[in-house]
Order: structure tokens, then C-alpha cells, then sequence
């Protein structure tokens, strides 16, 4: 597989397993049940590009000025605390649900800028930070933007799609649990990566 297919694929499943029970997957769950489902799916597209097109670039000059070991060594332990916190949860503060709950012109706009906002120094931003610094070059890097973003996206539109469907949670405790051995098992295969090397 080339560098581009290896890092998307790798950075999908990392995201959708880390977006699932997620504070923004929750936020898309209740923009759902208040706006239309595509302005929703669009405005989080939006902003899931921009914040992933960010964190791949700040992952690629962290890459880029530090040497591989330490950088496998780092990715392991986030990805360790990445499944910690998955553990812990998420919810929506009460501004949180208030901002997904007021009615406004622009769905699209409001979803957008929430998303964005959410996003910042969140798991999800942080692990596509970690997968960039694992992929250097162009190839890797895009291949990192593309994968997340539709990673985060796919999973959102599942929180859409649910939220819509079913207007509730899914059962959180099993989500989480499921995503927080992922992350686990990524940072020990790559903490073996690290030593290995």
C-alpha cells in the first residue's frame, strides 16, 4: 500500500473510533434534532477540514524537526491518554447545548463555526497531529488530511443519522469502552514501533 492509501486508511479508522461518543459527535447529534441533516453534514465538513488541514501541518513540522523515536515514543503515550480520556467521556456544557439549540439563518455557519471552535485542542485534532508527525512527506501528509477528515465526517453523519433516527444517545459506556481499547492498542503497537526501530 502507498504512503497516501496507508496514512488515510490508517487515519480514518483513527478518528471515526476516536470521534465515536465524542463531545462534537454529541454536538452533530443535537444540531440533528434542531436543522436539516445536510447543512449539518456540510458545515461539519467544513470545519473538520479546516481544523484537520491545521493540526496535519503543525504534525508535519513537528515531524519534520524531531528525530523518529522520540515522535513514536510521544504518539504512544498520546494515544495511551487518548483512550484514558475516552474513557472518562464527554458531554456538552450547558453554553455548548444552547449554542447547537438556537435557531439562526445560517445552519451551516452556526454548525460550521461551533465545530471549529469545539475542535480546538481536542482528541481528535490531537491524534491528527500525531498521525502527521508518522507520515512525513506530502503524500503521507495528505493522505492523513483526507483520511481524518472523512473519518470525522463519517462519524458524525452516523451521530446525524441516529440523531435523527432514534433522537438519543447511543449506549455510552460501550462506546467508549470500545474506542478506548483501540487507542490502547494503537499506542502499544506504536510504542513497540518506537523500541523496535
Amino acid at each position: 500500500m502507498t504512503g497516501f492509501l496507508a496514512a488515510a486508511a490508517l487515519s480514518f479508522a483513527v478518528i471515526f473510533v476516536a470521534e465515536l461518543g465524542d463531545k462534537s459527535q454529541l454536538m452533530a447529534m443535537t444540531f440533528a434534532t434542531r436543522f436539516r441533516a445536510l447543512p449539518v453534514l456540510l458545515g461539519i465538513g467544513a470545519a473538520t477540514a479546516l481544523t484537520h488541514a491545521v493540526s496535519v501541518g503543525v504534525g508535519y513540522l513537528l515531524g519534520a524537526a524531531i528525530p523518529t523515536f522520540w515522535i513514536s515514543l510521544v504518539a504512544a503515550v498520546a494515544f495511551v491518554a487518548f483512550g484514558l480520556w475516552t474513557l472518562r467521556g464527554d458531554s456538552l456544557t450547558e453554553e455548548e447545548k444552547n449554542k447547537s439549540s438556537a435557531t439562526t439563518r445560517s445552519a451551516f455557519f452556526t454548525v460550521g463555526v461551533a465545530f471549529f471552535l469545539a475542535e480546538l485542542g481536542d482528541k481528535t485534532m490531537l491524534a491528527t497531529i500525531t498521525l502527521a508527525t508518522q507520515y512525513p512527506g506530502a503524500a503521507g501528509v495528505s493522505g492523513v488530511w483526507l483520511g481524518s477528515t472523512i473519518g470525522m465526517v463519517a462519524a458524525d453523519a452516523l451521530a446525524i443519522i441516529l440523531g435523527r433516527v432514534l433522537g438519543r444517545r447511543l449506549p455510552d459506556k460501550v462506546i467508549r469502552i470500545g474506542a478506548a481499547v483501540l487507542f490502547f492498542v494503537f499506542g502499544i503497537w506504536l510504542a513497540v514501533e518506537a523500541f523496535a526501530g
